[in-house]
């Protein structure tokens, strides 16, 4: 744990990436589109774009866990790929809605003990 007035490492803090692209051309391949979607959605990820999922993890051995998770319901068919960045990489990203940049999105406050 870091202690007073120091700050997690941008370079030990994480995203891990879900990109998928799922087959949708039958009810039983959406209702495993949908499954793996809420179990992103349950496991913490954010929903940068379609089919782009975003997670912090302060460390990499939470990504390790995260993937290992994430390996267990993969879709039968279809592609997912997973892709961990530095918070420091993740800052560095250009976000636009047209051609206004906006913010990107923040790690999570970190819980403090006393």
């Amino acid at each position: 744990m870091p202690r007073k007035g120091h700050q997690i490492s941008k370079y030990r803090g994480m995203w891990l990436f879900a990109l998928f692209d799922l087959p949708v051309d039958s009810s039983k391949a959406r209702r495993e589109y949908t499954r793996f979607r809420k179990a992103l959605i349950r496991q913490g990820f954010s929903m940068l774009q379609f089919s782009v999922y975003a997670r912090y993890c302060a460390s990499e051995e939470r990504d390790e866990i995260l993937r290992k998770q994430l390996r267990r319901i993969l879709p039968p068919e279809g592609q997912v790929r997973l892709m961990a960045i530095t918070d420091r990489q993740f800052g560095k990203m250009d976000v636009y809605e047209g051609k206004r940049r906006v913010e990107i999105e923040k790690a999570p406050e970190q819980l403090k003990l006393f």
